[in-house]
């Protein structure tokens, strides 16, 4: 690909992957002007839930779909690539069954859970949301392997595009209705954007679907690997925001979910980096070109790092207007914890890559370490300092966590450099 094309296409990402974030932020922010901080935290309550179940149930074949796509794609296996791509749409669909099925199951039991009431009917219209959102993440992995992460991220934009009419219409008539909303924005969107990547798919050269032989294993094995890793990562976020909830009343939940504004912020400005990093450093890997890889993940961090020191402090200092700004008055309380998931963000900015390189070099078991032991850290914590300082303990059990996660990390990746060179070392004195 020539630089010129190289460079567009990485800023269309950007451009598409940024508004994808700002349309996300503007769907929250609508709902939670529209519906207050206790309503607003119900509608959190049931979102949160559904995602729990769906990533707990859920498997996570996208990411073996990435990692293998690009290898049979470089290898010119197109069969292979072709009976991976079914596969995937087959097993990620009943997945969305059997989480859509645990929330039917659970909707009986929400309203006595989370000590509130009204939360069983917009449960049940939630219990949807897993099915009509498979062909999403199955879509979005084929246009990776295509290298068109530009025309994925504007399909995210799209796609939150449409969530934020939906909650936007929604919200304005109660907590059921802006589920209602979302589900019906997903059914459109995932229709659009699953048409989309089978059109794409269809451009590389035609092949009889193979069966993968002595890959399926190595597969079967990533898949359960990446599943057991987002499964941890759910209940860090996920179950942790449940467990908030259970221990504190939904204005706290509300508050602490807005305070994870600044978070999600940080989050987007990486956004279209991880997107490029996932296609491009997978390709690279593959070709054996791993220093190279390595090498980029420390000057990103670098310079991630210095971009971190500088627009930090300002922020924090104006945090409390920020928030009074966005959400109102009424969410003033949320001020103080936003302070702290803004530390926390800047963080998980610095090392956002992590994200990606264990895909990209095939080892989605180093997730389930770090975010295992991120979560193990988390869960109690947000419980305990939740009891304690409501939402502000909530956030602080966030910014523990991520320390933690971002330690851990450090250590691997320079036992990972150590390893890669004594590799290289070893091959260039067989040649």
């Amino acid at each position: 690909m020539q630089g010129s094309q190289l460079l567009r296409r990485r800023l269309a990402t950007a451009l598409g992957s940024y508004g994808s974030v700002v349309l996300g932020v503007l769907g929250t922010v609508a709902y939670a002007r529209e519906l207050g901080p206790h309503r607003s935290g119900l509608l959190g309550e049931v979102l949160v839930t559904t995602a729990f179940f769906q990533v707990l149930l859920d498997l996570t074949v996208e990411e073996a779909m990435v990692k293998f796509g690009f290898r049979y794609k470089e290898s010119g296996q197109w069969g292979k690539l072709r009976r991976l791509y079914t596969q995937a749409v087959t097993v990620k669909a009943a997945g969305g069954v059997i989480a859509g099925l645990a929330l039917v199951a659970f909707a009986p039991l929400a309203d006595s859970v989370f000590g509130a009431s009204g939360l069983f009917v917009p449960m049940l219209l939630a219990a949807s949301l897993p099915l009509v959102q498979s062909p999403e993440a199955v879509a979005g992995a084929a246009l990776v392997i295509r290298e068109r992460y530009d025309v994925r991220a504007w399909y995210l934009a799209a796609g939150s595009g449409l969530r934020l009419a939906g909650f936007a219409v929604g919200a304005h008539y109660g907590v059921t209705e802006a589920i209602a909303g979302v589900v019906a924005a997903q059914v459109v969107y995932s229709a659009v954007v699953g048409l989309a990547a089978f059109r794409g798919f269809r451009e590389f050269p035609k092949a009889a679907a193979e069966k993968l032989g002595s890959d399926l294993r190595e597969v079967v094995r990533f898949v359960i690997q990446s599943s057991v890793a987002t499964a941890i990562l759910s209940a860090r976020g996920t179950l942790g925001t449940a467990l908030f909830g259970v221990v504190s009343n939904p204005t706290q939940v509300s508050y602490f979910q807005r305070s994870a504004a600044p978070m999600t912020g940080l989050q987007a400005l990486t956004s279209p980096v991880r997107l490029i990093l996932l296609a491009e450093q997978t390709r690279d890997w593959e070709r054996g070109a791993e220093e190279s890889v390595l090498l980029g993940l420390r000057k990103y961090s670098r310079g991630a790092a210095l971009l971190m020191i500088v627009a930090v402090p300002p922020l924090f200092w104006l945090m409390p207007d920020l928030v009074r700004l966005v959400f109102g008055a009424k969410f003033a309380p949320a001020a103080n914890p936003a302070r702290i998931m803004l530390v926390a963000g800047a963080i998980q900015l610095v090392i956002a890559w992590t994200k990606s390189f264990p895909l990209s070099i095939g080892r989605p078991a180093l997730r389930i370490v770090t975010h295992g032991i991120e979560a193990l850290v988390f869960l109690p914590f947000v419980v305990g300092l939740g009891i304690l300082w409501d939402a502000t303990g909530a956030a602080a059990a966030v910014l523990i966590s991520t320390c933690v996660f971002a330690v851990l990390w450090v250590v691997l990746l320079g036992r990972i450099g150590r390893h890669s060179r004594l590799l290289a070392h070893e091959a260039s004195l067989s040649t």
